[in-house]
């Protein structure tokens, strides 16, 4: 039997992480890897880099990633509410002043996705990382979507196992022959109402892979004090407070 972890979307929500990365270490699982999204609308961005470089994880690039890494400009969504669109614009740009020359050029070096292979008895199992989908880093795929779409997504990768993050909505979902598309959420900026930190463990074994969503309180007070004490706006501290809706 081998266990993996795997996380996405933190966002500069250090405590999330750190809370996470000891639930990981108490389970005793030593492959840990991260979809993306290290950066932007908590304060710790450098320190999320640092503790995954640190520790050797495995991490994507996500589009946040992407766009701290190579300046991008901020283009408005239309889904977004003027008040949203005017707090993303502050938040981003306060990751594009703050996160260092070094830790902007370790997100610009982050691979765009990652095929994993284990051998398990006799049986190879083949997991695929996205942050989104296998062309893009920015699209969402919900678990409503056509079990076509992610089908087709199992099959263009020719893997057992396709794992996604970028909605910051967890999901299981299985299909034929013992394959899967899981969302694992968000550690960092969950959009589900508890809030909680979420990450995935995959457990396999020759005959099957088991996927759990695990979900996990944080001292969410502290990361809530973070944003309302540093120059990102005070959006994204009532979000965690489920005092506002939030559109990624």
């Amino acid at each position: 039997m081998i266990q993996i972890a795997v996380f996405s979307d933190v966002h500069g929500n250090l405590p999330a992480l750190e809370v996470v990365l000891k639930d990981i270490e108490a389970r005793g699982i030593h492959q840990k890897f991260c979809l993306g999204d290290l950066v932007d609308f908590a304060p710790w961005g450098n320190e999320v880099i640092e503790k995954i470089r640190s520790l050797n994880i495995l991490c994507l690039m996500g589009n946040h990633d992407e766009r701290i890494a190579f300046d991008i400009p901020v283009v408005p969504l239309s889904k977004h509410s003027e008040e949203e669109t005017e707090a993303r614009f502050i938040a981003i740009d306060h990751s594009k002043k703050y996160i260092t020359k070094e830790n902007k050029k370790f997100l610009s070096e982050l691979p765009f996705h990652l095929k994993l292979n284990y051998k398990v008895g006799k049986k190879h199992w083949d997991i695929q990382l996205v942050h989104s989908s296998l062309s893009s880093n920015d699209t969402y795929l919900y678990e409503s979507e056509e079990d076509e779409i992610f089908m087709r997504m199992l099959k263009e990768s020719q893997s057992d196992v396709i794992v996604m993050g970028h909605t910051h909505l967890s999901f299981k979902k299985q299909f034929e022959n013992n394959t899967w598309a899981i969302n694992c959420g968000s550690m960092g900026r969950s959009k589900e109402e508890n809030r909680l930190a979420s990450y995935l463990v995959l457990t396999l074994d020759e005959e099957k892979i088991t996927p759990e969503i695990v979900q996990l309180s944080y001292p969410l007070e502290e990361t809530i004090r973070g944003i309302e004490e540093s120059d990102i706006p005070d959006y994204y501290a009532s979000f965690l407070k489920n005092e506002t809706s939030l559109i990624l």
